[in-house]
């Protein structure tokens, strides 16, 4: 076929042609003097053809449409290829297309004269091309010469129109950019990978599981490269049977971001061991928050659960509201945070609190599980608070639900922590590994001997080994007597236990914590609390929060003791 027939109508091209040819002429006419060099040269002809100048000097330059496109094609770098017809038959390739490829037959279907393309899957576009008389690109597709091009088909339109339409493939060498983009893709994806890494091993790798609460939760990383942050979440056991839960957010991605999160969760379980109420603990960590770096913030939610009062006492750094779900199915969601988020300084917590019965469960999370770019927070956490109301199972078992129902995927656009907690409803034998017993203690040095029957009547009651029952009473009798020598009214005696320990607890109303010493062979005093730490698996104290104090110890049960 004659390629000479076939003109490529590519849109605006006879525009600017014209346009072209109509500047050169009025140039011409206005007499604006000589092209420059290196502009002329290329429009020149050979000397031999060299036309007539005009009348100033100026050489004449050829129009667009004069130019010989043949030349022009196989002379430039990028690959370009003609077909025409439904079966796109080969009408010309350039020499670029030979170098890459190889020669190819003129007038054989591209199916078998270009296996390239249909190695790129090439041929559903050429199909829509001729369909819908517009171009297309495909961009980045690696050859089978290993080369990677940006592919743009062009309908063409052939000077005798019993040939038909055709398609100019013209292939541009991005091999440099591909690879460039490839590389920076791999080094995204290993900077994620070792900011998800890091993360995980900063998590808690087993939760611990308190006595009375059954506590599961997850992590799920970002799916895109950058969607690493800093969620964090964290069970901490107190002893004397409470339980201390966090959740928080450093702000930011990366690594950095990450190790953030491992310095303050680390710094958490240090302030827990203290006992402090929630708000303390979260003053503290706002100042340490400041010192590891003055531009990062973080929001978080320390919680503390008391199985004696019925109640999760907590306080919030700028973090999303706890819910609760009560046995009978209503939620609840807690008040507004009690202050800004950590690294902000300045600011005094607040303690609140949310009822949290037998029966109840509690939703602690981070905002990739409720945020949408398109809807506003409080709607995620209304259809949080819909999926937790309907949620039923074991703790693990609703965590997976609330994620499933927040439509986290795996290409999530940032990460979700979800902590959940339930104080089961016990009945029947289970419920009877779950007791509890008081008593006032009033009067004088009377009180003493009072408490240590009312320990051992309690204790037999609860059928423990003799060897438990003993070292019960005697803690009981010392720390009663501790109260009694230091302490001020009102003072009580509180034994509980659970299906793996016992606990004794002592309360009254001053605030000066004891301390273990040593006492020398003449001292009367000071062996009280030496003893208690040396029969018991644990013993502390805290302050309580209408002043106070309280002292526990606990002992491990045996198996058999259930």
């Amino acid at each position: 076929m004659n390629f000479t027939r076939w003109s490529a109508r590519l849109p605006g091209t006879q525009r600017r042609a014209a346009a072209r040819t109509d500047h050169i002429a009025t140039a011409e006419r206005r007499g604006e003097g000589a092209v420059p060099q290196a502009r002329g040269a290329l429009g020149q002809q050979p000397a031999d053809d060299a036309e007539p100048a005009s009348g100033d000097g100026t050489a004449r330059v050829p129009a667009v449409d004069e130019l010989p496109a043949r030349e022009v094609l196989d002379r430039v770098p990028a690959l370009v290829a003609l077909v025409h017809g439904t079966d796109h038959r080969i009408t010309y390739v350039n020499d670029a297309y030979v170098s890459a490829f190889g020669d190819r037959p003129a007038g054989a279907p591209a199916r078998e004269g270009l296996p390239e393309l249909r190695e790129l899957g090439l041929f559903p576009l050429l199909d829509q091309v001729l369909r819908s008389g517009r171009p297309r690109t495909l961009k980045s597709r690696k050859a089978p010469d290993g080369r990677s091009y940006t592919f743009t088909c062009t309908p063409v339109a052939a000077a005798d129109d019993r040939c038909g339409l055709g398609v100019l493939v013209f292939a541009t060498d991005v091999t440099d950019h591909a690879e460039a983009a490839e590389r920076l893709r791999a080094s995204e994806r290993r900077q994620r990978e070792t900011a998800v890494t890091l993360q995980r091993s900063l998590l808690p790798q087993v939760l611990e599981q308190p006595d009375d609460l059954r506590i599961a939760a997850t992590y799920q990383p970002g799916g895109t490269e950058a969607a690493v942050g800093g969620d964090w979440y964290d069970v901490i056991t107190l002893g004397g049977g409470r339980t201390a839960l966090v959740i928080g957010d450093v702000m930011g991605r990366g690594v950095r971001a990450a190790a953030v999160m491992g310095q303050l969760r680390t710094a958490v379980r240090a302030y827990a061991r203290l006992d402090l109420p929630p708000h303390e603990v979260l003053q503290l960590l706002d100042g340490l928050a400041t010192e590891i770096d003055a531009n990062q913030i973080a929001t978080c939610v320390y919680a503390v659960h008391d199985p004696n009062e019925g109640r999760l006492v907590y306080a919030s750094a700028g973090h999303l509201p706890i819910l609760v779900r009560d046995d009978s199915g209503t939620v609840l969601r807690a008040d507004e945070p009690t202050g800004p988020p950590l690294g902000t300084g300045g600011w005094v917590h607040t303690s609140g609190s949310v009822p949290l019965g037998p029966g109840s469960t509690a939703v602690l999370y981070t905002d990739g599980l409720v945020e949408r770019r398109d809807e506003d927070l409080d709607e995620g956490i209304a259809a949080l608070e819909r999926a937790l109301a309907g949620a039923t199972g074991s703790p693990q078992v609703v965590c997976d639900r609330l994620v499933r129902s927040a439509g986290v995927l795996a290409d999530h656009d940032d990460d979700v922590a979800v902590l959940v907690l339930q104080h089961p409803a016990r009945t029947g034998p289970q419920n009877e590994l779950f007791r509890n017993a008081a008593l006032e203690l009033l009067g004088g040095v009377e009180a003493a001997p009072r408490a240590r029957a009312f320990a051992s009547g309690v204790l037999t009651s609860w059928r423990f080994p003799p060897e438990v029952h003993d070292l019960g009473v005697l803690a009981a009798s010392e720390l009663v007597a501790n109260s009694l020598q230091h302490g001020t009214p009102p003072m009580r005696l509180r034994l509980r236990r659970t299906d793996r320990r016992l606990i004794i607890e002592v309360t009254d109303g001053d605030d000066h914590l004891p301390r273990r010493r040593r006492a020398e062979p003449g001292d009367e005093s000071g062996r009280g609390i030496a003893i208690v730490a040396t029969i018991a698996s644990g013993w502390g104290s805290r302050r309580t929060p209408g002043g106070g104090k309280a002292v526990w110890c606990e002992f491990l049960l045996p198996r058999t003791a259930g």
